[in-house]
């Protein structure tokens, strides 16, 4: 576990942090992308560390990496490449900084290490875990491959990177659709995600799709009959759920899609209201591009995507810590299940 006073009191040492109206207003630019979620307050005490983020990335030669659902002060403040978790996988083999900075959690840290084995891959915080990808073991694996023999395992790539190794494929939201259709076998076993599974299943009747039941703690929580009192509530409001809901929730919306896909389909349909049923940063970060959009409704928030700060992200990068390593062997084989995912995906047009 971070020690946050030591951290705090080793960065003082080094940085001035302390709120800077001045900084702020010379680095307008940079707040002109968060402004409508970001108070003037808030950014004066952003700035600081924005500014020593930046200077530190062009010493060490890094890149960071940032999941749609980070904050908008990381969001637009300090990344090089944000997108979601297919996004990051193919970007990540394309970035030629030396060190790459996960901002996200652990099982994304450790795909970037997988596609770039030669490169430094930090992770500001351990902690940053994810309640789906610990749902499932290679334990797991094997129980589903021997009540299903020769059914291929696609995999959710919100898994580690031992879970990954131990499968056929990964999958992302955005293409699990395919991957699973690309598959010969009649059969498919798709971990770990029950209601992405079953999501799927919804849009490839051809394929008898089993699961492994687990869920994501942002997305199991939303339920139709929110959905159906917001939209009593707030008549005229398009509902957007990610397909990591459960099954009714994704019906009684108007779309589901992956959070690149939801990005998308707002700013092609630019509703004049919308409640996105995911994770609460989708919508603040999106916002200051379609100011003709309201973001209205309740949302939840991923309390391990919310264990990185601006704080975390400076510290890692001056101390450079803490670096992710994944075991040679494992690595070998959880990079064929992400590079086949990829390959598919490309040659799909995905």
């Amino acid at each position: 576990m971070l020690d946050l006073s030591t951290l705090r009191s080793d960065l003082a040492d080094h940085y001035d942090l302390a709120p800077n109206p001045r900084l702020a207003d010379s680095m307008s630019d940079i707040y002109a992308r968060m402004d409508r979620v970001v108070s003037p307050p808030e950014w004066v005490t952003y700035a600081p560390y924005v500014k020593a983020i930046n200077d530190l990335k062009a010493q060490r030669n890094a890149a960071i990496l940032a999941h749609n659902y980070m904050t908008p002060d990381i969001y637009h403040g300090v990344s090089d490449v944000v997108g979601d978790s297919l996004q990051l996988a193919i970007e990540a083999t394309r970035v030629e900084a030396d060190v790459i900075v996960q901002a996200g959690v652990h099982f994304m840290a450790e795909t970037s290490k997988i596609l770039n084995p030669a490169k430094t891959v930090l992770m500001p915080d351990m902690e940053a875990g994810c309640s789906l990808a610990s749902s499932i073991t290679p334990a797991g694996i094997a129980e589903m491959r021997a009540k299903y023999p020769g059914a291929p395992v696609v995999t959710y790539v919100n898994t580690t990177a031992e879970v990954k190794a131990a499968s056929d494929i990964c999958c992302t939201s955005s293409n699990a659709a395919q991957i699973v259709a690309a598959q010969e076998s009649d059969t498919v076993i798709m971990t770990p995600d029950q209601y992405l599974a079953q999501n799927v299943a919804k849009q490839v009747p051809g394929k008898r799709i089993v699961w492994w039941e687990g869920s994501c703690i942002v997305h199991e929580r939303y339920t139709a009959q929110d959905l159906k009192d917001f939209r009593e509530w707030n008549p005229g409001t398009r509902i957007i759920a990610h397909p990591e809901c459960p099954p009714d929730v994704v019906n009684e919306a108007d779309f589901s899609g992956s959070t690149a896909g939801i990005i998308a389909y707002v700013e092609n349909e630019r509703p004049e209201k919308a409640m996105l049923v995911t994770e609460c940063s989708m919508a603040s970060n999106i916002s200051d591009a379609l100011p003709d959009v309201d973001f209205v409704g309740p949302c939840n928030m991923c309390p391990f995507m919310k264990k990185i700060s601006l704080e975390k992200i400076l510290y890692s990068l001056h101390t450079m810590s803490t670096p992710v390593e994944v075991d040679p062997t494992v690595a070998e084989g959880a990079r064929l299940a992400v590079e086949r995912m990829i390959d598919v995906s490309r040659k799909l047009g995905l």
